[in-house]
């Protein structure tokens, strides 16, 4: 129930930012981090909050280890692609606000990439949130595709991996839920 007070609290931050910039404030950093800090809220949210639940979960109540991401292969550029399409999200989200920023306090526009991003703070994160994307696509994506896009000899792949939503197979003659003989007990802590 509380997670779903999130987008709203995204919303209240923006308009409270953008207000008090129509106001008369003089634009800073916090004006530009409210921007970002939604695309980044909207864009990583629920991924976040999943690989978190995800391990809370295998800590605190027994739950499935979360699975570790393959070091190459397909699945590994498949969730270097997702995880690249999220940042754009959050880019395209947070650079129109960044720049209804610059419209409500005085439209301004750089002539030099130092004044992009040193002497305006709105163009300055638009500068920063445009590297971040571009090192993100070179570091991610395109490190991938050319250096590690094979799985590595013995590694593991596809559906053999085994996840939360995708549990190992029992060996033959192994009862579900049991430890095998001469496995230690179990550490699940008891709640009550």
């Amino acid at each position: 129930m509380l997670l779903l007070g999130v987008p709203l609290a995204d919303l209240v931050l923006v308009t409270l930012t953008l207000v008090d910039l129509a106001g008369g404030s003089q634009p800073g950093n916090v004006h530009g981090l409210a921007a970002i800090y939604l695309g980044v809220s909207v864009a990583f949210g629920h991924y976040i909050v999943r690989r978190v639940d995800g391990w809370f979960a295998h800590r605190y109540a027994g739950g499935p280890k979360p699975a570790k991401l393959p070091t190459a292969g397909p699945e590994r550029m498949r969730h270097e692609w997702h995880s690249f399409k999220r940042m754009a999200i959050a880019w395209a989200l947070a650079v129109p606000l960044l720049l209804a920023m610059v419209v409500v306090s005085g439209w301004y526009v750089p002539t030099s990439l130092p004044e992009l991003f040193g002497s305006d703070p709105m163009w300055a994160w638009i500068g920063r949130a445009s590297a971040v994307l571009v090192l993100w696509f070179a570091t991610g994506p395109v490190y991938y595709g050319l250096y590690k896009s094979e799985p590595e000899e013995g590694a593991q792949t596809g559906s053999s991996v085994p996840t939360a939503i995708t549990p190992a197979e029992p060996e033959e003659g192994e009862v579900v839920g049991q430890a095998p003989a001469g496995a230690p007990a179990s550490s699940r802590r008891l709640t009550g």
